[in-house]
């Protein structure tokens, strides 16, 4: 398994500001308004994967890493959550896009505008705490080892 690429999170988010768009073209007068805190779940996973970041840092730093499956389940765990913070944070950026000119004639894009900003800002945190996981279980250098700073 590869670490994540930006192309590959810039691909992501593309794919999902696509998807969203079109969605947003031909149906939007047929969704519901979307929850304010739709997007907010995306903040608290990335709170739960920065915390776990800081602890799997600190092991493998200290060179007590027990299961080298268990990295591996975290590489992917973080993997996947930066893939999916940039779909659908492309996704609500596009869903941004197609509500923000539409406030002034829509009385739902008002508050999907709110909706979309706390999704967009969620996901963007979550790609930033799968990343920064991501980078945390890397063996470091032998000169690093068992050091702090």
């Amino acid at each position: 398994m590869h670490f994540t690429r930006s192309r590959d999170l810039v691909v992501a988010a593309i794919l999902g500001l696509a998807v969203v768009y079109v969605l947003f073209q031909f149906a939007y007068g047929n969704l519901p308004r979307l929850p304010l805190l739709a997007g907010a779940t995306f903040a608290v996973l990335a709170a739960v994967e920065a915390g776990l970041a800081f602890s799997v840092r600190s092991r493998v730093r200290a060179g007590r890493v027990r299961s080298a499956v268990g990295i591996a389940r975290m590489v992917a765990l973080a993997k996947a959550s930066s893939l999916a913070g940039a779909f659908l944070g492309g996704g609500w950026i596009a869903a941004f896009a197609y509500v923000f000119p539409r406030r002034d004639e829509l009385v739902a894009a008002v508050s999907d505008t709110r909706s979309a900003v706390v999704g967009a800002v969620s996901s963007a945190l979550l790609v930033a705490a799968g990343l920064w996981l991501e980078h945390c279980c890397r063996t470091p250098p032998e000169n690093h080892r068992g050091t702090t700073g």
